[in-house]
């Protein structure tokens, strides 16, 4: 039997220029005739008819030689002008002529098909798939076993990204008994034809974008195939290197199933068992440790048991005779040296680079609780270098940070070693298979609900540090542990993922009260898993070289920072972060530097503020990271950005007893503006992307950083910014008359925030002490400046039209003390500009425009202006016809506050704001409004709050014109409708309040008017059955708005209406959601207000109906209406209800009002029995008071 003409490689990812190249020896071509040589070839081959004379087979032959020797990824092989459909039409030329008999040519053909797909990075087309497709499946099964893995080559380059294209053909490879399932089958002999089947499933399991997926049952057989192979033992015999591709393979099977939609997996044994096998190939190979794992992982509070040996994993036996002890050998040459250091450090404590490297940090690696130790009482990592070394080297010449494996380099190169290059070689092979096991488990947590995954972190992220035995394996290991740079990213990339979103899990962590003894809580446990995260990614950011798994270590850190509930943990996480960070602002790489502002960002955007980063903040003597070097820059000979005395802005070398003097702005806040303003210092330091050819500054991506980091720091801490008020105003300014537009949105985000923080410093509940403030003039004098400058110009960018939102929402965060103090024109190009951006093309500016109005119509100083107000109506209520459910939104509330605007003036200025503002266009809210109430729930919830506005500004004059009264019934009739709807609660919510704001209304026809009946009903029917407490409340509230007895309607609906209310009061507990137990008390207090207030308008015919529910519910009336009138908790609440005192007073009131009725009462019973009811009420209150 003839041998294969070209062994295939090993794990080879397909249509990648990078592959083996199967070409002849002698046979390549000049690079630049590919293309042509390709045309002549396939003209040849065209010409050919099948037959099976030798001169035939010796010219396919040596056409498909010329072919495969090309090599057409090189950058001037002219490949770009060969067009895929020849390639494809080549290919199918070419499997007519070649018959199965001719099994060299059938090798050889497969060869050409994967040289050309892989090298021209060609998708077949569907003809051509089916023709070529159905050829492989036929040459397997007609052909001898030695073309078997060339076919299989071919098939899987076929089939990339075309599993759905090939539904003709998945029965005969994936169906019962499918070809691929026998190849990849464990009892299939040659693991060379079962990693090629492995192969051939993983692609057709491969989703391309935009394309449909591999449906089931197929996914879910090669799911299953690719799952039974990773759970399954090493084949005895089989060469170690030629495992881990059968490995890789199966890895990336599993995560083209994972990445290819559809996936749901619960807490079963599925996902159990596919994290148990992920878990354990992430380890695997991993220097000086084995991993014993269970079949299947069960969610669960506390880790499972795991079985770790500390011992090095045992060489396969080629490895063991060709490595010999390099220990005492001569390093000839660097790289020489590097690994026989690596080699003789194998029997040495693991741990000891990390401790030497949290040493060097003042950290405890191993301490008791996870936390790190407070860096304040000791000298900084800087101060602790021994004397009589350099900067950055040990007594060996080798970096003192670098752990175990900085000293293995997992590159190619090694294999040129003779000694030690079949280890190095599997090193690399297992590397690929632990990258692989963290992709899938990337892809993994992508899929999957993050809820589901919470029960199986205790298996991935550790919750105490290891304080003896063996330490748990998690994620954490392989970042501080794992040789391959590319590993340790891909454990940072999953341990990200798991954090990301995780805010409101973890917000059950808590350690600031005393330890439990008896148990340990899921909240304490959290707490120290968070602590121990903390402490090694500290560890990781210390001891890291690689620039690229910098970075993913630092937004790693970001990511956690984000979601962690510092206001529940012990103070002290964030300080050491704080402080080793700063150095890597300043690093050669600008990712790094861009994600080190960004965990800047981070911690400035925890919630609530800190005082710990406030108190970082202002700490003197910070100087914005000079003079500190990064671990990474001490073990560098060279000393990036060293400092320019020829420099005019040496702007972060000042020395050090110059910084932060009293008075001046914090070292953070100097550090962004200068990346932001100032030129770099070495212009040439930076092979970044992102810089503008010739640009003096930071690259793109650092300057936009730097300011997002100001603009949370003046969100979080503008007591610290304020100082800085017009610097920051002149740095937003300088960013918005630059051409990036990017730098534009960030510079007006910039003042928006300061904006924003001084308007919440001048609220009337601001804790800040008026003298502590931004005083009004200052304002003044900042805004002047800002509407001086390049915003005009921004709100007029219509190219930009993110930019002009931005701008729109910079002036509505305008203080209105000084908006009023404002030069007319300055206030003029305010309200003219906004007003116009409403009439935009722009959906996004539209409505930040009309959002901008809404708040504009409440400042004092333009809400008296009728001008203003009947201009500003007109444009919400344009914009409350858009197309946009966004502008519609945004409208809505505007109209509200709009609205509300009316209701002030309506009691602040008189008759003659009313007579003034136009009836026609009060007509217009009116009908708009009501048409907004059957719109989307975020129209609605503010299209109801106007109606009960409006209903309450209606004068008598509106009233008795004919042309208001169908608009005022169906007004009313809106709100009733939401009122009873389906609608979410803050809607219905707003509904019963804006009917008891309707209520205030004298001049309203309630209790005669047709829809009294139904209004009351809607109160009534929430008041007694929602499930909403808030909703209840409101409702009851509304109910006792109404100030005469004509307006509740004749004795039956008035009986109604206290009946209600009763069965609400004594069904005042029932509810099924215990959140709602909050709001008892409240709901409480406004019903017996309510039912007090209509005892109050009682007439003498209304008391059989209010005395025939008192003896049904009496007993559980009075233990409430005691405890409202005690003052016993009942709506204690500021602002719920009158104080008790007051509430004793009503009930005299009350029993006064019915006193009066007995000469007019006939029968005197149920007068006689309502006042012994109250009467009762009154001396149980009486004997508390006294008690």
């Amino acid at each position: 039997m003839a041998a294969q003409t070209v062994l295939p490689g090993p794990v080879l990812p397909p249509l990648h220029a990078d592959n083996c190249d199967p070409r002849p020896a002698g046979l390549c071509s000049d690079p630049g005739d590919s293309s042509s040589q390709f045309s002549r070839c396939y003209s040849k081959l065209r010409s050919l008819r099948p037959a099976d004379g030798e001169s035939c087979r010796t010219e396919i032959n040596l056409l498909f030689d010329q072919l495969i020797s090309d090599n057409y990824s090189h950058p001037y092989a002219g490949s770009s002008s060969i067009r895929p459909e020849d390639v494809c039409a080549l290919l199918v030329q070419a499997s007519r002529l070649v018959q199965f008999s001719q099994e060299h040519l059938v090798s050889k053909l497969c060869q050409l098909i994967h040289h050309l797909l892989n090298r021209l990075q060609v998708i077949v087309d569907d003809q051509s798939l089916d023709s070529l497709v159905s050829y492989a499946i036929q040459a397997l099964r007609s052909c001898n076993c030695w073309t078997h893995s060339e076919i299989l080559q071919a098939l899987a380059a076929l089939v990339y990204g075309n599993g759905p294209k090939c539904q003709r053909h998945l029965p005969d490879l994936l169906g019962r008994d499918g070809i691929l399932l026998c190849y990849s089958d464990l009892g299939q002999p040659d693991v060379e034809l079962r990693r090629s089947a492995i192969h051939c499933m993983a692609n057709l399991c491969l989703g391309m974008p935009g394309q449909p997926y591999l449906e089931e049952p197929y996914r879910g057989v090669c799911f299953r195939t690719f799952l039974q192979m990773l759970q399954s033992p090493k084949p005895l015999g089989v060469d170690d290197i030629i495992f881990c591709t059968l490995l890789a393979n199966a890895l990336k099977g599993v995560q083209c199933f994972l990445n290819g939609g559809k996936v749901k997996m619960g807490p079963d044994e599925q996902l159990g068992s596919l994290l148990a096998v992920l878990k354990k190939y992430m380890f695997y190979g991993l220097p000086g440790m084995t991993l014993e794992m269970p079949a299947v992982l069960y969610p669960a509070p506390l880790p499972q048991y795991e079985g770790t040996t500390a011992v090095k994993p045992e060489l396969p036996r080629d490895v063991q005779s060709t490595s010999k002890p390099t220990g005492n050998k001569k390093r000839k040459s660097r790289g020489r040296g590097r690994k026989a250091g690596s080699e003789g450090r194998q029997d040495e404590d693991p741990e000891e680079p990390l401790q030497e490297a949290a040493s060097w940090a003042g950290l405890s690696p191993l301490k008791a609780g996870g936390g790190v130790e407070d860096s304040r009482n000791r000298p900084s990592w800087t101060a602790l270098r021994p004397q009589g070394h350099p900067a950055g080297r040990d007594r060996d010449g080798a970096a003192p940070l670098y752990p175990h494996w900085k000293k293995i380099s997992s590159s190619d190169s090694e294999f040129s070693d003779p000694e030690g290059g079949v280890q190095g070689k599997l090193r690399l092979y297992q590397a690929r298979v632990r990258q692989g096991a963290l992709h899938c488990f990337l892809s993994l947590v992508k899929c999957v609900e993050k809820r589901v995954l919470y029960g199986y972190w205790s298996s991935f992220i550790p919750d105490a540090p290891g304080t003896g035995g063996p330490p748990s394996l998690t994620l954490l290991t392989i970042v501080l542990k794992d040789p391959s740079p590319k590993a340790r990213a891909g454990a940072l990339q999953v341990l990200s993922a798991l954090l990301e979103g995780s805010r409101q899990f973890l917000s059950a962590a808590e350690d600031t009260s005393e330890p439990r003894r008896a148990f340990t809580p899921l909240s304490a446990t959290l707490a120290a898993s968070l602590r121990e995260l903390h402490r090694c990614l500290l560890l990781a950011l210390l001891a890291e070289s690689s620039s690229q798994t910098l970075t993913q270590v630092i937004k790693c850190l970001a990511n956690l920072v984000s979601n962690v509930p510092y206001s529940r943990l012990r103070p002290g996480l964030l300080s050491p972060l704080w402080r080793q960070i700063k150095p890597y602002v300043r690093h050669r790489d600008v990712n790094v530097r861009v994600s080190s502002l960004t965990l800047l960002g981070a911690i400035l955007s925890a919630q609530p503020p800190q005082s710990e980063v406030e108190l970082l903040l202002r700490q003197p003597g910070s100087g914005g990271g000079s003079g500190v070097l990064t671990p990474q820059e001490l073990r560098s000979t060279d000393n990036w950005r060293k400092p320019n005395p020829g420099l005019p802005h040496a702007r972060r070398e000042s020395p050090p007893e110059s910084r932060d003097a009293p008075g001046e702005p914090c070292w953070l806040l100097r550090l962004c503006v200068s990346l932001v303003t100032l030129p770099r210092e070495d212009p040439y330091s930076d092979s970044d992307t992102g810089t503008a050819p010739g640009s003096p500054f930071e690259p793109s991506p650092v300057r936009l950083e730097a300011l997002q980091v100001l603009a949370h720091l003046v969100k979080g801490y503008f007591s610290i910014a304020q100082a800085s008020l017009l610097e920051l105003g002149e740095v937003s300014a300088s960013c918005l008359r630059e051409a990036d537009p990017s730098i534009q949105l960030h510079g007006a985000k910039l003042l928006e925030e300061l904006g924003s923080g001084i308007i919440q410093q001048h609220k009337s509940d601001s804790p800040v002490p008026p003298d502590g403030r931004v005083p009004v003039s200052q304002v003044v004098q900042f805004w002047t400046e800002v509407l001086g400058g390049p915003l005009t110009g921004a709100l007029q960018s219509e190219q930009h039209p993110t930019l002009q939102t931005s701008a729109c929402d910079t002036l509505s965060s305008i203080l209105p003390q000084a908006f009023s103090c404002l030069p007319d024109k300055s206030q003029v190009l305010c309200i003219t500009v906004l007003l116009g951006l409403t009439y935009s093309e722009n959906s996004l500016v539209k409505a930040a425009a009309v959002r901008a109005l809404g708040v504009y119509i409440l400042f004092p100083c333009l809400r008296e202006d009728v001008m203003f107000v009947a201009d500003t109506a007109n444009a919400i209520l344009t914009s409350l016809d858009d197309r946009s459910p966004n502008v519609r939104a945004k409208a809505a509330w505007s109209l509200g506050n709009l609205t509300d605007t009316l209701i002030v003036n309506m009691e602040s200025v008189g008759q003659d704001f009313q007579e003034e503002f136009s009836d026609l266009l009060l007509l217009k809210m009116l009908k708009s409004a009501t048409q907004a109430s059957n719109d989307k729930d975020r129209v609605k919830s503010n299209a109801v709050r106007a109606l009960g506005n409006l209903l309450h500004f209606l004068q008598p004059q509106h009233l008795e014109r004919p042309s208001f009264g169908p608009p005022l019934g169906e007004a009313v009739r809106a709100l009733i409708g939401t009122v009873r709807g389906e609608a979410t609660m803050k809607v219905r919510w707003n509904a019963c309040y804006a009917l008891g704001n309707a209520f205030r209304n004298p001049a309203l026809p309630l209790g005669t008017a047709p829809w009294t009946s139904e209004a009351y009903s809607a109160l009534t029917c929430v008041v007694k059955s929602c499930k909403n407490f808030k909703v209840r409340i409101k409702s009851a509230m509304a109910l006792a708005v109404p100030a005469s007895r004509e307006c509740y309607g004749d004795p039956a609906q008035f009986g109604e209406v206290w009946a209600a209310l009763a069965q609400a009061l004594e069904r005042s507990e029932d509810t099924e959601d215990f959140l709602e137990y909050r709001y008892c008390a409240s709901l409480r207090a406004q019903l017996c207000r309510a039912l007090l207030h209509l005892l109050g308008l009682a007439r003498p015919e209304d008391l059989p109906g209010v005395q025939a529910s008192m003896s049904e519910r009496g007993e559980a009336m009075r233990g409430y209406l005691v405890r409202y009138h005690s003052g016993g908790g009942e709506g204690d609440e500021p602002g719920d209800c009158p104080e008790p005192r007051e509430r004793l007073q009503g009930l005299e009131e009350t029993l006064g009002h019915l006193r009066g009725l007995e000469g007019d009462c006939d029968p005197p019973g149920p007068l006689l029995r309502v006042l012994q009811f109250l009467e009762g009420i009154q001396k149980s209150c009486q004997e508390l008071q006294a008690a």
